[in-house]
């Protein structure tokens, strides 16, 4: 949109809404990235800058909860208790619009002005609306987005497909001529297939549920970019005083299998490497940041081929490497080589 028509909206009373800092802006994605660490659930920052005396959204409810931060001038809150309490990704407060409306219209759980400074926690399901005081009014709102145990119940079921697709009565074709309009036609089949899933059920895991729990969450949590060309080049130019990271906020943890290797499970993939490098690792792991000489366990040469592993598998980062000036054209002239994110 245009900056011109963003004015034309502003002077009208539209709010102005700047989704995603926590991705944009670098004191918001370190506080966004620690307060996500600190709570074990992923987080988002938006802002939200209204007009004068007017209101940024009619009364409705989030499917998170939510930290307000009031910024700048003054904001009138007026909080309602839930029609729909701990309400999922999948109910939407529009989903029940006359409720909302209606419940909007009783006396509020709390009715009070946000100024520079203040702070309004909401539990997701609460219902809210808010209007802009005298002058312009903006506010942080931290999202906070709570792993449930619904998602844990999704896991058990993504789980439960994998098991019983090895069921060879599960995988057995329908009666030809079935009338699936007639429910009483299938409802042997029905029968038999829910009795069957509940015996895979008994076979489900908890730790590998965890896990997948786990995997659903992290996926939710985009680590920092890499720039490719300047870490491929810091990889093929490794020494033992250089610097590794780990990259930024990209969640790590190393799990032992029973083969003796090592698995480092690095965001949403996972490596297998020989039992040689847990300390390096572990040590990588808990300090964040390490020479490469430092990493203990390895002789010199094994530091240099695990490092460069990690730095192609963009697990860990050369902080201070540039990309190559230039790159050679396709014409053999030589042009200026593609900037990438950091």
């Amino acid at each position: 949109m245009s900056s011109d028509a963003v004015l034309r909206l502003f002077a009208d009373g539209s709010t102005v809404v700047l989704q995603g800092l926590h991705r944009l802006w670098p004191p918001l994605i370190e506080f966004a990235d620690q307060l996500a660490a600190d709570l074990g659930h992923p987080t988002q920052v938006n802002a939200y800058v209204t007009p004068p005396s007017s209101r940024g959204f009619s009364p409705h409810y989030d499917v998170h909860d939510v930290f307000v931060l009031q910024v700048a001038g003054e904001k009138h809150w007026r909080i309602h208790e839930p029609v729909l309490p701990d309400p999922l990704r999948t109910q939407p407060w529009n989903d029940h619009a006359a409720a909302v409306a209606a419940a909007a219209e009783r006396e509020p759980l709390i009715d009070a002005v946000l100024r520079p400074g203040d702070a309004l926690y909401l539990p997701r399901g609460h219902l809210h609306s808010a209007v802009a005081l005298g002058e312009i009014s903006a506010h942080l709102t931290v999202g906070v987005h709570p792993v449930t145990r619904w998602a844990a119940a999704e896991s058990a079921l993504d789980l439960l497909r994998v098991l019983a697709a090895e069921d060879p009565e599960l995988r057995r074709s329908l009666p030809l001529g079935l009338d699936l309009a007639d429910p009483g036609t299938v409802a042997d089949d029905v029968a038999t297939v829910v009795a069957a899933l509940k015996g895979w059920l008994d076979r489900v895991d908890p730790a590998e549920v965890a896990d997948r729990l786990r995997s659903r969450t992290w996926a939710q949590v985009r680590p920092q970019p890499v720039a490719p060309l300047a870490q491929a080049t810091a990889a093929a130019s490794l020494s033992p005083d250089t610097v590794l990271r780990l990259r930024p906020r990209l969640r790590c943890v190393l799990r032992e299998p029973a083969d003796g290797r090592v698995t480092l499970v690095a965001g949403r993939r996972s490596l297998e490497l020989s039992a040689e490098t847990r300390p390096a690792l572990a040590a990588l792991v808990a300090a964040g940041e390490l020479k490469v000489a430092d990493l203990p366990g390895l002789d010199p040469a094994d530091q240099l081929t695990l490092a460069r592993r990690l730095v192609t598998e963009a697990v860990a980062v050369v902080p201070d490497a540039a990309a190559p000036d230039r790159v050679e054209g396709h014409d053999g002239g030589r042009d200026r080589a593609p900037r990438t994110g950091s």
